[in-house]
C-alpha cells in the first residue's frame, strides 16, 4: 500500500516513511523519517519554474514523470520499501486537500501503476 501525507501531519504516517524532498524541511526531527529519498523530489529547475515562473499544473506534471522516469530506479526503490514494509507512506511539506496538487500524488500514482 502507498500512501501519502504532508510531513507536519504526524497521525497520517503508517508503514514506512519516506521524505520524497530535495532539502530537508524546517523543525521535523530525523527520527519522524525512515528514509529519505532525495531522487524521488523534482528537480530544483523545475520546483522553480512551477513555484515562481507560472509552469501550469499538467505541464509540470508531464515534466515530472519524465524525471521519475529518467531516475529507473526511484520507483523500485520505493517498491522495494513496500515489499519489505507492506505500507509506505511518502511525505513532503505541503499541506494540501486531497484535490490539490503535490508531487507525491503524482509518485503515488505512477508507484500504483
Amino acid at each position: 500500500m502507498i500512501g501519502h501525507a504532508s510531513i507536519y501531519d504526524p497521525s497520517a504516517h503508517a508503514g514506512c516513511r519516506v521524505l520524497v524532498m530535495r532539502y530537508w524541511p524546517r523543525g521535523v526531527r530525523r527520527s519522524r523519517v525512515d528514509v529519505w529519498l532525495k531522487d524521488a523530489a523534482p528537480s530544483i529547475d523545475l520546483l522553480r519554474a512551477y513555484a515562481h515562473e507560472g509552469l501550469a499544473w499538467p505541464e509540470f506534471e508531464r515534466a515530472y514523470r519524465a524525471e521519475i522516469d529518467a531516475r529507473g530506479d526511484v520507483l523500485e526503490r520505493l517498491r522495494a520499501l513496500e515489499r519489505e514494509h507492506g505500507c509506505v507512506t511518502l511525505l513532503c511539506h505541503e499541506r494540501i486537500p486531497p484535490a490539490e496538487h503535490c508531487h507525491r500524488q503524482i509518485l503515488a500514482a505512477l508507484l500504483e501503476d
